[in-house]
């Protein structure tokens, strides 16, 4: 059986699926936030969260938030209203894969379409907070880290603040392509 992948706006209807998903990833950390943390996070910059659907299932998301670079999210807190960050940084808060889907490509998926939506912001870097033991992951995908900017108590220990540049647009070829088709994920029976 083939399912078709899609990554679309964060809506309001998804926060049951994104609340649990959180907390099933960050809850054994010590690293939760709650509902209201993460809808101030996605109402900070509702144009950078997404989450990406298999057939029809809210299999994972992506926060996402204008940040000053060297700084992100304090989890204790939430966002503040109008507290409007001009393009630069684009801070990764969170990216979750529902357990049973991970491993399938799903991740970079959203990575990749948030690092299209960085771009076409303006946005120069993309930040993120790498914790429990994820830096590696991180590293395989541009990431670099910054040792030194996140204090042990603010995201656990071992906690690394790393960021990427955002890739320039590939050059547009002679000719106009097609768009691909949707990518499909094969459930295994």
């Amino acid at each position: 059986m083939t399912d078709t992948v899609r990554v679309r706006p964060l809506a309001d209807g998804d926060w049951d699926a994104v609340v649990t998903l959180e907390r099933d990833a960050y809850g054994g950390l010590g690293l939760s936030e709650g509902r209201a943390a993460l809808q101030s996070r996605a109402a900070a910059s509702p144009d950078t969260c997404f989450v990406v659907d298999v057939g029809a299932r809210t299999a994972g998301y992506v926060l996402a938030l204008p940040y000053p670079p060297h700084r992100y999210p304090d989890l204790t807190r939430t966002e503040e209203a109008g507290d409007a960050v001009p393009p630069g940084n684009l801070h990764l808060h969170d990216i979750v894969v529902a357990p049973g889907l991970r491993r399938r490509g799903l991740a970079r998926h959203l990575l990749h379409h948030l690092t299209g939506t960085a771009r076409a912001r303006g946005d120069r870097r993309i930040s993120l907070v790498a914790v429990g033991g994820t830096e590696r992951f991180w590293s395989a995908r541009g990431f670099v880290p910054e040792p030194g900017v996140v204090p042990v108590d603010a995201y656990g220990g071992g906690a690394v603040y790393m960021s990427r540049p955002v890739a320039a647009a590939r050059p547009a070829l002679d000719r106009p392509s097609p768009l691909p088709p949707a990518p499909t994920l094969r459930e295994v029976s």
